[in-house]
């Protein structure tokens, strides 16, 4: 199966909850008036795009059904879509893997799949011939560490780790030196998933930020929060808490095949202004891809 076949698959739940709303509420109008729009507004909160994004929608579908004359409701659809899609692809949603080595850090809450999403990148990437090296800096749980060594003797990468609670900037330091050393092309930083407590994740995040800037001053740098599809506007509160912690270069969306809460894909691009660059959309190793914005639109209002 090819991955817009899986994307398509894996958003069934999903284009169900969108496609299926916005279908029954047209369904339902023979013309294009008011208690359209307000039932369209309905049909989209409760797909899980939110209230910002979806107030965003509808009154620039007010504004193209006015222009256009649209008096049909299964055109509406059509503008509907298009909107959708032109906030998906606002965004560059490729990675700046540009230097040697290039450094990937991933961050996000424990549980959403951060330390399966760093193996199966490294996966990706050993596949089309980088080498990669993995630090494990979540010291604050010892089966961060082991679930990490795991993924890096599964894909053949190597590994820096240290002991449980040692200081994570260090493990960062000596991972920054092996790259070098090695000639490393990616170097992918797994760190600590808590958010309780705000002030030590941002103390931390910026220590391993100073580190990184002073060892590989020319590096290129990826900053992925790893998000939970299924946890909905939970997800969405969640990439606010950590852009206010961290320079975040693009989002990684997991679990999307098992929620119809996909949606968020849309008001985390609208809302956070930040790009999707992974999705994804099974437990195999090869399905974490890439995001590609137009398949993404396209999948979402395949019939």
């Amino acid at each position: 199966m090819g991955f817009f076949d899986k994307l398509k698959n894996g958003l069934t739940k999903t284009r169900e909850s969108i496609a299926g709303q916005v279908n029954g509420v047209l369904s339902a109008f023979v013309k294009v008036d008011e208690e359209l729009f307000e039932n369209l507004e309905e049909a989209l909160i409760m797909a899980d795009i939110g209230v910002e994004t979806t107030d965003y929608i509808i009154e620039e579908l007010r504004e193209r059904v006015k222009l256009k004359h649209i008096k049909e409701a299964e055109l509406v659809k059509n503008e509907l879509k298009d909107i959708i899609s032109e906030i998906l692809m606002e965004h560059d949603c490729s990675m700046d893997l540009s230097s040697k080595p290039s450094v990937i850090l991933i961050i996000g809450v424990n549980g959403v799949g951060k330390t399966t999403s760093i193996g199966k990148i490294a996966a990706n990437y050993k596949a089309a011939g980088k080498s990669v090296l993995l630090a494990a800096a979540d010291t604050f749980r010892a089966a961060a560490i082991d679930q990490l060594d795991i993924w890096a003797k599964r894909c053949g990468c190597d590994i820096i780790k240290h002991q449980e609670n040692s200081d994570p900037a260090s493990v960062i330091f000596d991972a920054c030196a092996a790259a070098k050393a090695r000639g490393t092309d990616i170097l992918i930083c797994d760190t600590a998933g808590r958010l309780h407590n705000k002030k030590n994740l941002m103390a931390e995040l910026a220590k391993i930020d100073r580190v990184i800037e002073r060892e590989l001053p020319d590096a290129s740098r990826e900053t992925l929060l790893v998000l939970d599809a299924a946890t909905g506007q939970n997800a969405v509160n969640q990439a606010k808490l950590f852009c206010e912690a961290a320079d975040i270069t693009g989002i990684i969306l997991t679990k999307l095949d098992g929620t119809a809460k996909g949606g968020i894909v849309i008001s985390i691009a609208k809302e956070q202004n930040i790009p999707v660059k992974f999705i994804g959309l099974g437990e195999g190793i090869d399905d974490l891809q890439e995001f590609n914005a137009s398949d993404f639109a396209s999948a979402l209002f395949d019939e």
